[in-house]
């Protein structure tokens, strides 16, 4: 790319000015067996209308969407066990409709201006993963800044709430017979929803909230603050930790995420009452 059309003009030796934002499992730190990478591309550089340096200029954005083309190539090289990954970049500012990359400052307004709590929800997951240092604080700043913000607690369930049932609705595969692991009540979504309609609740008083972008150590430190009651969080991550080890051995055997209804009932009940417990205060 730089050989071809040069380097975005004002950048010293080295630096790249752009990022890759991990998102979902793959910014939570949890990839499984068959995990999609939910990723977000963004560059630093906030001049809208600069160029590269090289004898065939183009403006910066297409430079940086064809090197962020060019990655998703590679992620989803066919091999012959099947596509190395799947990609998803739903997640970007404005979804499918979104530039490809977004400057760092476009990427600040929307989550600032326009986003739903849902895509807030997705940003406590959110962590660099690959890209220029000084890129990757800045988003880290942009992150805690929007993160960090006070929020009205009962708007705030309220939304949370009304996302997790549209997503029950439409994605829960539970029957009469069998448990969906990851959309049913009181399964690993749940326990992903309460942690982080907890970040958002608490973070503008909590900072500690953000430094952790996994379910496990949100709960580790919820414990430690005293935010969740009694052994609640506890009790959350080894039900999280007994549900995903259930989720892998399916993945690899190429099952849907079922189980049986009569399994896993303890676990799935006390998930039940901890939602009832903090989204229903």
């Amino acid at each position: 790319m730089v050989q071809r059309y040069g380097a975005p003009k004002g950048l010293a030796v080295g630096e790249s000015s752009f990022v890759v934002i991990g998102y979902g499992k793959l910014g939570g730190i949890e990839l499984g067996y068959s995990s999609d990478l939910d990723m977000v591309f963004l560059h630093a550089i906030d001049d809208q209308f600069a160029e590269t340096d090289g004898a065939k200029s183009i403006p910066v954005e297409v430079f940086y969407a064809r090197l962020a083309q060019r990655m998703i190539h590679l992620f989803t090289t066919r091999t012959p066990s099947g596509i190395l990954y799947e990609v998803d970049m739903r997640l970007r500012p404005n979804g499918n409709s979104g530039m490809m990359v977004s400057s760092m400052r476009t990427f600040e307004s929307y989550q600032q201006e326009k986003a739903w709590t849902w895509e807030h929800q997705a940003l406590i997951r959110a962590r660099p993963v690959a890209g220029d240092p000084k890129a990757k604080a800045r988003f880290e700043a942009v992150r805690r800044h929007i993160l960090g913000q006070p929020r009205e607690a009962q708007r705030l369930r309220a939304e949370v709430l009304e996302m997790r049932e549209k997503m029950r609705q439409s994605l829960d595969k539970s029957s009469a017979a069998q448990f969906d692991l990851k959309q049913g009540r009181g399964g690993i979504v749940d326990i992903e929803f309460m942690v982080q309609y907890a970040v958002l609740r608490w973070a503008h008083q909590h900072p500690e909230l953000l430094e952790w972008t996994d379910n496990v150590r949100l709960l580790e430190t919820l414990s430690r603050l005293g935010l969740l009651a009694g052994d609640t969080a506890e009790l959350m991550t080894g039900a999280y930790k007994v549900f995903r080890a259930v989720y892998h051995r399916n993945a690899l055997q190429d099952q849907a995420a079922l189980i049986a209804d009569d399994q896993l009932t303890e676990e799935r009940a006390m998930v039940r009452e901890a939602w009832a417990d903090l989204m229903a205060e």
